[in-house]
């Protein structure tokens, strides 16, 4: 496999340069490790899908009966790095994307296509949407090009692996090498570079906690398809691992592939915010939150590379991820409350509030009898002991409350 993927990135260059291996000296530093972040965030699309589809693209258009249209269907930054190639190779291109796309990733698309790329919306869900690109296929003889499941994709994600040999410097190997993984291409491609050299246990695998396609397929020895996947980490949020990826990690242990919950990759989101100025998208953020998990015990001493797979982050999107990284550090909580309906309850109730507790979100919902009312409220604090206080003064004053914090179906609903 190297000879290949040592072409393929040196054909890369003619596209973009390496993208960056920098040591952290803030997560270093947390954890008595070596750190180094592999910056994909930082290639021409902010994703390291620009790498696969640029192979795919090379190595069809360099046979003399390959194909000269290509279409695919994506909502994210396959769909980015497609629209971007074909721009660079000058070919027409059609992105199908769904009716619910965000603008700004219809507009980052456009952008980086130009005239080369038409984007078509169709359907709520991605399968419709999927279903309707391959359809546009067959009726044009335009060729589809898949995120993931290739092995032509496979090698250009390999070249992220070739790019951490070469920067690490001649008779360096990292102890530890942290893939965050959807379809499996990035990790199929850099375990079958790196894996003769480090060996398989130098790799951990990161996914969404609502998106376990590879672990559940590990587990069972056969790919899984997921019945239900969260998407709120979209660009890892994955029903169904690669055929080709899963032959290529199957050997892998389950126990090597870590879950992270959503709240938890946000908390990393923030932190990176705010102490890097970098911004990640939730999948970006995978790798590093892999990080926190394992803690400073089972990473100190260890030359870790950890890759950073994407910053296409909406800002919109900011508030939300805000909110679930306080929920998760412990930091918010919402509670209903039944507030007895007589002057100065309220006034009681405030009282019981401690020095660094503050009202983010008070709202009064129904009144449940004719002497009490129930009230929504969000409390935000300094530090997350401070919520056991506060809970300790609604039992002395006999104050009936609820915590949906964690309730998913209510906090759904409601917050």
């Amino acid at each position: 496999m190297k000879p290949d993927v040592d072409a393929a990135c040196e054909a890369m260059r003619g596209l973009f340069p390496e993208t960056p291996l920098q040591p952290n000296e803030h997560l270093s530093a947390r954890y008595g490790a070596e750190i180094y972040l592999k910056r994909e965030d930082l290639s021409p699309v902010r994703s390291y899908k620009i790498r696969g589809a640029f192979n795919f693209f090379r190595k069809v258009l360099a046979r003399p009966d390959g194909a000269r249209r290509f279409v695919c269907a994506s909502a994210g930054n396959h769909a980015q790095g497609f629209a971007f190639v074909c721009r660079h190779f000058g070919v027409p291109g059609v992105v199908f994307m769904p009716v619910t796309t965000p603008q700004q990733k219809i507009d980052k698309t456009r952008m980086f296509g130009g005239d080369f790329v038409t984007i078509r919306l169709f359907g709520d869900f991605f399968d419709q949407c999927y279903q309707a690109a391959r359809d546009h296929a067959e009726e044009t003889g335009a060729l589809m090009v898949p995120p993931f499941d290739h092995e032509d994709i496979i090698e250009g994600q390999a070249t992220v692996a070739a790019e951490i040999v070469a920067q690490l410097g001649e008779g360096r190997a990292p102890d530890l090498v942290v893939l965050p993984v959807g379809g499996g291409g990035l990790s199929a491609g850099v375990t079958g570079y790196l894996e003769p050299s480090i060996g398989p246990s130098g790799f951990l695998f990161c996914e969404p906690l609502g998106a376990p396609s590879l672990k559940r397929s590990l587990e069972s020895g056969a790919v899984v398809t997921l019945d239900q996947v969260d998407n709120f980490v979209d660009g890892a949020a994955v029903g169904r691992i690669g055929d080709l990826n899963f032959a290529a990690l199957r050997h892998f242990s389950a126990d090597q592939v870590m879950l992270l919950s959503e709240n938890a990759i946000c908390v990393t989101m923030i932190d990176m915010l705010n102490v890097e100025g970098v911004v990640l998208e939730p999948a970006g953020a995978l790798a590093l939150s892999a990080l926190e998990a394992l803690g400073r015990e089972a990473l100190e001493g260890k030359v870790v590379v950890a890759v950073v797979s994407g910053g296409n982050f909406d800002f919109e999107r900011l508030p939300d991820v805000k909110e679930r990284a306080m929920r998760h550090a412990g930091l918010k909580k919402y509670f209903i409350l039944r507030l007895a309906q007589r002057p100065g309850a309220l006034r009681d109730f405030l009282n019981l509030l401690g020095p660094d507790d503050d009202i983010a979100r008070f709202e009064y919902l129904k009144k449940s009898a004719r002497n009490f009312g129930s009230i929504l409220i969000g409390i935000e604090t300094k530090a997350p002991e401070n919520f056991a206080a506060l809970k300790k003064a609604f039992d002395g004053a006999g104050l009936r409350y609820q915590d949906i914090t964690d309730n998913e179906i209510l906090a759904n609903l409601i917050i």
